[in-house]
């Protein structure tokens, strides 16, 4: 989902369709999230089409973070049953996202080596070009 994209808040209720259109994840996809029990309760038009309220939205777009970040779709699961439980759990969700927040730390340190390794690796083969041009055209 686009960041800083503004929903209204009058209500309105979304097709499968342009929530697939507004957070990039196919309607397949949005279908799988509600087997998995990422996504309850998107309410439903008398045709049995679902409608995705401004909230499910939300949700989605944090449902997304979690996933860009790392999260396993086991890790979303027990998020979503912790949140689903409501306000008895607020502690272990946010005890949950400190411990992923940890893991997050960590693979971006793990990157940024990894990045530096590959910026050596560039320069190194950089000089060996230089080096040959250099004795290609004295």
């Amino acid at each position: 989902m686009a960041s800083g994209t503004q929903l209204p808040q009058d209500g309105r209720t979304f097709t499968i369709a342009e929530v697939s259109e507004q957070t990039g994840l196919s309607p397949d996809t949005l279908r799988y999230y509600e087997r998995a029990g990422l996504i309850e309760g998107v309410g439903r038009t008398t045709g049995n089409q679902r409608r995705y309220a401004a909230a499910d939205l939300d949700w989605l777009a944090f449902l997304l973070r979690l996933r860009e970040t790392g999260m396993p779709i086991a890790g979303m699961q027990r998020f979503a049953r912790l949140r689903g439980a409501g306000e008895r759990t607020v502690a272990d969700r946010l005890a949950m996202l400190r411990k992923h927040r940890g893991s997050l730390e960590e693979h971006i340190r793990h990157l940024r080596r990894n990045a530096r390794a590959l910026d050596d690796k560039i320069n190194h083969y950089e000089r060996l070009l230089d080096g040959q041009q250099e004795t290609e055209h004295p």
